[in-house]
């Protein structure tokens, strides 16, 4: 893909068996709304006993079956928070670091650097964050933290830096795809395209999901003018207790 090519969300997603959990930011077509999706799949029974919940501007994951829960310590989070006229997504609890810096007025970087991939060797999966501002500035940063070997000695860290613009988004992910161990994301986040519709964007992203490893998408809109919100929730499976 060319520098400055711009890929539709279902032709990088279709053919990839496991991209593990993504994080998707950017400016509808229209320039009417700034956009947000978070997905994860899964390959375990642990992995996939999940369920996406919202309450009021968070989004927080939780066992779909309590009773069946293996280890809860890397999969039950919050990935959607809002500060302010900031809103964060993450693959992980720095989603709350994140937020208690920025609350204490620190920045995302600075969060971040008291964070490191997840502890789940062979594959080292890495956390991925972003942020959007919501205020005038009208941008928004992605971070990875990954290792930098297989052993997982130390931790490599990159964040990016984005203006909004109309009909443009970037895509993170936490593997390049399917595999074991399982192969980290490489390289600057993915330009993608931007629909003008949260619900045209949501049946994208879900339709090309590997079906087997897919279990949850959230996609939230923000209208730039009025702050009016429109979310999209899908969960594969039901919450049963």
């Amino acid at each position: 893909m060319a520098t400055y090519d711009i890929a539709d969300i279902d032709a990088l997603l279709k053919n990839n068996e496991y991209p593990g959990r993504g994080i998707i930011i950017g400016k509808s077509e229209d320039g009417l709304s700034v956009a947000v999706a978070y997905f994860i799949m899964g390959r375990s029974a642990n992995s996939r006993n999940r369920v996406f919940t919202e309450n009021g501007d968070t989004v927080t994951i939780y066992p779909a079956d309590s009773s069946k829960v293996e280890d809860p310590s890397l999969i039950i989070y919050s990935p959607i928070r809002k500060i302010g006229d900031n809103l964060i997504v993450t693959n992980g609890d720095q989603t709350d670091t994140i937020f208690d810096f920025m609350k204490n007025g620190d920045t995302f970087e600075e969060a971040l650097e008291t964070r490191e991939f997840e502890p789940d060797g062979p594959n080292w999966t890495p956390r991925i964050s972003g942020v959007v501002s919501l205020d005038d500035s009208e941008s928004y940063k992605m971070s990875i933290l990954k290792s930098q070997d297989a052993e997982g000695t130390d931790c490599a860290r990159y964040t990016f830096s984005y203006k909004l613009q109309k009909g443009l988004g970037h895509f993170i992910h936490t593997y390049k795809h399917n595999g074991n161990p399982i192969p980290t994301f490489e390289g600057e986040p993915e330009r993608v395209k931007i629909p003008n519709s949260a619900d045209e964007f949501a049946d994208m992203i879900w339709n090309s999901l590997n079906e087997e490893n897919k279990i949850a998408l959230y996609v939230r809109y923000i209208n730039v003018t009025d702050g009016s919100v429109v979310n999209k929730l899908i969960n594969k499976f039901e919450k049963v207790n």
